[in-house]
């Protein structure tokens, strides 16, 4: 019998955002609960309200520094429908889908090389002065200095779309404020060769290394869930940008399809919980013990029909292959669904890039002022949803978010158990190693967990007082 330990990892490292994960093992050694904690506020919900619906695109993006653009579109989808745009000018779509598929691109390519590589390149164990972007630079310069190239590519796309490289403009309520001009297309064009083979190259490099590992891959934070993404209406296809919401189980049955995702808040429930500002999404139909779900580059993959892009979808029937088309629950896997995107958006830049809309001037439609709108987007990390209500004066009233770390919030979780027990479970010495599998498991959803701090209605703050001795003297709770 030993004493029980608490053990935390705080901050968890190579993420967006600050969090931390806590594992209290009992006399026996044996994990009993193992969480991640969000322990930054944001509140955003609140503090957008009153702000003219003309400034909200501009203002949600500033939740991130990372992935502003999916932020500004979903919020400007939003906007589009109270302004009674429900169908844009072709340039200001194109231009839009070509922002976020650079969005997409350089997103994905910072997770997989200066976050995610150093573990798959040196090992979960390796000491933690090699795990870093530094190291891979060091020892893989070729493929650092394409993680560099291909980043800067993408970001160069958001500049030219959204007027600059984080926080931009250029999506406005009902359509875009620019269109790209030929001298930047044809700079972009030079280089979009060298791109598609980068991410051949990169989705290579991710596909070799799950097969070569695959008894981690199936064993490591894997197990079976529900997946929902956006897929394209009619026949299912991946879009990143636009669709309808599909849930599908964990042997590939469906829950929901076809549905108007402007109808989200009959499908989905958000649930809180005492010790975490982030919230816990699940579908209301399966309630909260098996209506809990996953989003993000692998539920992608497991919930489109295909990818409209040849080599993409080449890539996608090789995963699906894996699993007999059934949804593949390895979480690891994640980081080879992400490269596929990859080389699914610059293959879609590269469609936009040859497209004469993009020189159009005709970029803002108008229509019927309503006074609620939502925006639904596919960002990086999964499904991002934003909803709004304004009242006659143009002022928001309303405002509810769920980002795609909400989203895969009870996966998170089960994923840093899983390990836990894994690996931690009957040790009586812990390594950093040992604890870095855990936020292995945590970089492999790519959380933004600055994004994820939000919290809406009875979100509860809950303050406990100790004493020296470790007794518990008062304890307050104070909902928002």
């Amino acid at each position: 019998m030993v004493e029980p330990r608490l053990i935390e990892i705080s901050p968890v490292t190579r993420v967006e955002g600050h969090g931390k994960v806590t594992i209290h093992l009992n006399h026996d050694n044996e994990v009993d609960e193992a969480r991640l904690h969000i322990v930054e506020f944001r509140g955003f919900e609140q503090f957008i309200r009153g702000r003219l619906l003309w400034e909200v695109p501009v203002i949600v993006q500033r939740l991130c520094g990372i992935c502003p653009v999916s932020h500004h579109l979903a919020a400007a989808k939003a906007m589009d429908m109270i302004c009674g745009v429900d169908v844009l000018p072709p340039t200001a779509e194109k231009m839009r889908r070509l922002m976020h598929y650079g969005q997409v691109m350089q997103s994905h390519v910072l997770h997989f090389f200066h976050l995610a590589a150093p573990d798959l390149l040196f090992g979960f164990g390796a000491a933690a002065e090699k795990r870093n972007i530094f190291e891979v630079l060091r020892e893989h310069p070729e493929l650092g200095r394409r993680a560099i190239m291909m980043r800067k590519f993408g970001q160069e796309i958001i500049e030219a779309t959204a007027g600059k490289k984080i926080h931009g403009t250029g999506a406005i309520p009902g359509g875009i404020n620019r269109n790209l001009p030929i001298e930047k297309r044809d700079a972009f064009l030079k280089q979009i060769d060298e791109m598609e083979q980068w991410a051949s190259d990169a989705l290579a490099l991710a596909r070799d290394y799950t097969l070569e590992h695959a008894e981690l891959i199936e064993s490591f934070a894997s197990f079976p869930s529900n997946y929902m993404s956006l897929v394209r209406s009619g026949d299912g296809a991946l879009d990143l940008y636009n669709g309808r919401m599909r849930a599908l189980d964990s042997e590939g049955a469906t829950i929901f399809d076809e549905l108007d995702y402007s109808k989200y808040h009959e499908l989905l429930v958000e649930d809180v919980r005492t010790w975490s500002y982030m919230k816990f999404p699940f579908i209301k139909s399966l309630g909260p013990e098996t209506g809990w779900y996953r989003v993000g580059p692998l539920a992608r993959m497991n919930t489109a029909s295909f990818i409209d892009t040849p080599l993409a979808n080449e890539a996608h029937k090789v995963l699906k292959a894996e699993t007999g088309g059934a949804p593949n629950n390895s979480t690891l896997t994640s980081h080879w669904a992400r490269m596929i995107e990859v080389l699914h958006c610059v293959e879609k830049i590269r469609e936009l890039l040859n497209d004469p809309d993009l020189q159009g001037t005709d970029l803002v439609a108008t229509g019927d002022r309503r006074q609620e709108g939502i925006g639904v987007i596919e960002a990086p990390r999964g499904n991002l949803i934003h909803h709004y209500k304004v009242d006659e004066n143009d002022q928001v009233t309303y405002c509810n978010l769920i980002v795609s770390t909400t989203h895969n919030n009870e996966g998170m979780n089960r994923a840093v158990k899983n390990v836990a027990v894994q690996y931690l479970s009957g040790q009586t010495t812990i390594t950093e190693g040992m604890l870095n599998h855990i936020e292995v498991a945590v970089r492999a959803y790519d959380p933004c967990l600055s994004c994820a701090t939000h919290a809406l209605g009875q979100m509860p703050l809950q303050v406990e007082l100790f004493d020296a001795g470790g007794q518990l003297i008062e304890s307050r709770t104070q909902s928002f």
